[in-house]
């Protein structure tokens, strides 16, 4: 037990020592260019130093085995590897020669004259897409490193300064810490990955929270759509699909291989239209090690060019998670004919041409198994708005496809403050109630964010599990109840505020009086100052 504790400790020295060289390439990197629009280089980057360090610990470690102890891939001429390229791609699914490793990249880079290493990093890329044709990798790595735009201004002004941008980008890379894996018990490079996610997320406003759901509410959304239909105490082990149909940077996705562990699940599903996203989206798959037949990510509009649910050759999906975008503009009312459109004829009405949130829930729907479950992130006018909505609404209570309401706390997602609630969805379920949860309290503070904490989550789907009344907590309430609502199905009103006296956090309130005291102290010099200057 304490020698896997100091492992455990280990992995997390490793992280904490991965997350302090992101934040100083953050730091020296954000007066060339703004954070979000970095990611690209930051991750491609990182992505690049994964498939090179995979390769060379791969054909190494095969060599190894065959009995040639000091044999190094690096130390191998082009020429020579060529002999050995088929067998590697069949592998691996893709090929770097070996003056294309990382490594030397980098060494070259510190050459005062390499001036052409945007030419060299460029070619890198490309080679390496090319080396996955009529490979099960290609649709994978097809343009994935198009937005890495090696000549872009937003890298300097001038070809010596895109140059130093770039060779201080792969010096800093390089100074990741990492374990040796694949031996590392750590998914030290998918870490690295989400970490940048959420630092440029979080510090990029609305341009990049749109893209990105904080990874515990991702945690919540993937264990609610896991709960065992039979037995709610229980949780499937193995799942044959999961879905996101706007998928992001594949966040949701990946949280199914992380709980149950990438052998468990056969299939990982996802659309986006951005292509930025669309990309970071297969980067992500391949850093967690996901083999290139276990996903399909696809670029489109989800709503008017859907990729997955025109033919479901294969049976719809059993896990859907989704953040999509909130009250988006979609084609509605130029394109009446929609309306036909088998996910979303039966309910009747169009989602309003301002606000596609329906459409992307009717979507999500239509692709679910008879067994399966959806959980949706929504804003809460969904649970209230009239007209269409209200129809929308209405048919899917009449049907019994909507399950829990979970109202969760303020200011968890980056870019809003807004209480946002999670939508559960099922088909074929035992009774017509709908559970309402609010969970509205259910976080940490940390300095300018809410965070759901692991007890948090745990008292969340105990909730879910339990299905009962708990004063200021949840309720379960009938199709009667609701209809009686007019198919209001906002969580406050079905859950009054407990009047139960809260338990005092003495840590938070000393925090927060500190605060106020500054706060204070900082006006009252402000003031004697304004004072001070006026004369009498």
């Amino acid at each position: 037990m304490a020698e896997s504790e100091e492992r455990e400790r280990e992995r997390e020295r490793e992280r904490d020592r991965i997350h302090e060289t992101i934040w100083k390439i953050a730091n020296e990197l954000r007066g060339s260019i703004d954070g979000w629009d970095f990611k690209q280089y930051v991750l491609g980057t990182l992505f690049y130093r994964f498939l090179s360090e995979n390769l060379e610990n791969y054909v190494d470690r095969k060599q190894h085995e065959a009995g040639y102890a000091g044999f190094s891939y690096g130390d191998v001429s082009d020429e020579e590897a060529q002999v050995g390229r088929k067998d590697i791609c069949n592998a691996l699914g893709y090929f770097i020669l070996p003056s294309q490793l990382f490594y030397k990249l980098v060494k070259e880079s510190q050459d005062a004259d390499a001036g052409d290493l945007n030419l060299k990093l460029d070619k890198i890329f490309t080679d390496i897409v090319k080396s996955t044709s009529g490979l099960p990798s290609q649709q994978a790595f097809e343009g994935l490193f198009d937005e890495f735009d090696v000549t872009s201004k937003k890298l300097g002004s001038t070809p010596h300064e895109r140059y130093e941008t770039l060779a201080k980008l792969l010096s800093r890379v390089a100074e990741f810490k990492l374990s040796d894996f694949p031996e590392s018990g750590r998914d030290t490079f998918g870490d690295a990955y989400e970490y940048l996610m959420t630092m440029y997320a979080a510090n990029a406003g609305k341009s990049g929270g749109e893209f990105f759901t904080p990874p515990e509410v991702g945690e919540l959304l993937a264990r609610i759509s896991l709960i065992d239909p039979k037995d709610p105490q229980k949780d499937r082990a193995k799942v044959k699909s999961v879905y996101d149909p706007t998928c992001g940077s594949g966040g949701l996705l990946l949280k199914f291989a992380k709980i149950l562990g990438t052998e468990n699940v056969d299939h990982f599903y996802g659309q986006d239209k951005a292509l930025t996203v669309y990309n970071l989206c297969r980067m992500n798959m391949i850093l967690h090690r996901i083999p290139f037949s276990n996903f399909e990510i696809k670029l489109g509009d989800t709503l008017i060019n859907p990729y997955f649910p025109a033919t479901f050759q294969k049976d719809r999906f059993e896990c859907i998670v989704s953040n999509p975008p909130y009250s988006l503009n979609w084609k509605s009312g130029d394109d009446p004919t929609l309306i036909n459109d088998p996910r979303f004829e039966s309910a009747g009405r169009l989602a309003p041409k301002n606000a596609a949130d329906y459409a992307f829930i009717e979507h999500a729907l239509y692709c679910l198994s008879n067994t399966g479950c959806a959980a949706i992130v929504v804003f809460p006018g969904v649970l209230h708005r009239g007209n269409a909505e209200k129809t929308i609404r209405e048919w899917l209570v009449k049907n019994n496809f909507i399950d829990t309401i979970i109202q969760l706390p303020a200011n968890l997602f980056f870019g809003t403050q807004i209480a946002t609630s999670i939508l559960v969805l099922r088909k074929n379920k035992k009774d017509d109630t709908i559970l309402f949860i609010n969970a509205k309290e259910e976080f940490k503070h940390y300095k300018n964010q809410n965070k759901l904490e692991s007890e948090n989550i745990d008292r969340i789907l105990e909730r879910v599990r339990k299905r009962n009344d708990v004063k200021g907590m949840s309720h379960l309430a009938d199709f009667a109840e609701v209809e009686a609502n007019d198919f209001n199905l906002s969580v406050q009103l079905y859950i009054a505020e407990s009047d139960a006296k809260k338990e005092i956090d003495i840590d938070e309130l000393n925090r927060q009086i500190k605060e106020t005291v500054q706060k204070e102290e900082e006006l009252r010099k402000a003031i004697n100052s304004l004072i001070n200057g006026v004369e009498i």
